[in-house]
């Protein structure tokens, strides 16, 4: 048990908490004088980190508006201010080309799209209250290349494009906004391709090199940035293009 942290540490929210990332970045943050609230609808999973990190669970439907707004609220509610989100949860693509159904299709969607956009709206009124805050989402590789699972991967890609349109516009209030974009994690999500993964000679990161870059990311001024991490390499932000507009 970590134990609650300081009545004046800083508050963090992390969605998708409960495993993998999520959970590793909680403690990691919990560990450092944070404060954490833990969204996530694996009530029993994300109640053990969150009772390991001394901190606040809200049973939480990402894709759902509501339910971003109420996990906002209530960790106000309980710390009295949030500095910190990090818009953690995701999927993976629930069909491709060649499965295609609208409805699993959506299915993606809502959650790796749509929950970020919505827990990034959730939080805005509150960061804004205060003067400032850091927005922090979970990408992915497939967002800078490609990858099989399509439709995730074109989630992670609007992500990107979220960032990079949206930082400079909550730059003025003080808020920043950046993605990290990791390659492949020993996650739950990657334990049934993991013997493959590896006898094919590709490198997993574990998820505490992820939540160390997401707390270095956290204390960095920068917006609007595009950080890549691969294991055993440090987290770096990535060189995008810049397209200008041709004038007449």
């Amino acid at each position: 048990m970590m134990g609650r942290q300081a009545a004046d540490g800083p508050v963090a929210l992390i969605t998708g908490g409960a495993s993998g990332i999520g959970a590793a970045t909680s403690r990691r943050l919990a560990g450092h004088g944070w404060r954490v609230a833990i969204a996530d609808i694996d009530t029993a999973r994300a109640t053990a980190v969150a009772d390991d990190c001394g901190g606040l669970f809200v049973a939480t439907d990402v894709a759902s508006a509501d339910d971003n707004e109420h996990v906002v609220a209530c960790t106000v509610e309980e710390f009295g201010r949030l500095d910190a989100v990090v818009l953690n949860a995701a999927i993976a693509g629930r069909c491709g080309l060649d499965d295609f159904s609208p409805q699993r299709y959506r299915d993606t969607m809502r959650t790796d799209l749509d929950g970020v956009v919505y827990g990034l709206h959730a939080a805005l009124p509150q960061l804004r209250r205060q003067g400032g805050g850091h927005l922090l989402i979970t990408g992915s590789i497939a967002g800078l290349t490609g990858s099989p699972d399509v439709f995730y991967a074109t989630a992670k890609h609007a992500l990107i494009g979220l960032v990079r349109s949206a930082a400079p516009l909550l730059e003025r209030d003080h808020i920043r906004l950046n993605t990290i974009c990791p390659g492949l994690v020993n996650t739950p999500a990657l334990a049934s391709l993991r013997t493959t993964l590896l006898a094919h000679g590709l490198l997993l990161a574990e998820p505490d090199e992820v939540a160390a870059a997401i707390e270095t990311i956290l204390a960095d001024d920068r917006t609007g940035q595009v950080w890549s991490l691969q294991a055993g390499r440090p987290a770096a932000p990535v060189e995008l293009p810049e397209v200008h507009l041709i004038p007449r």
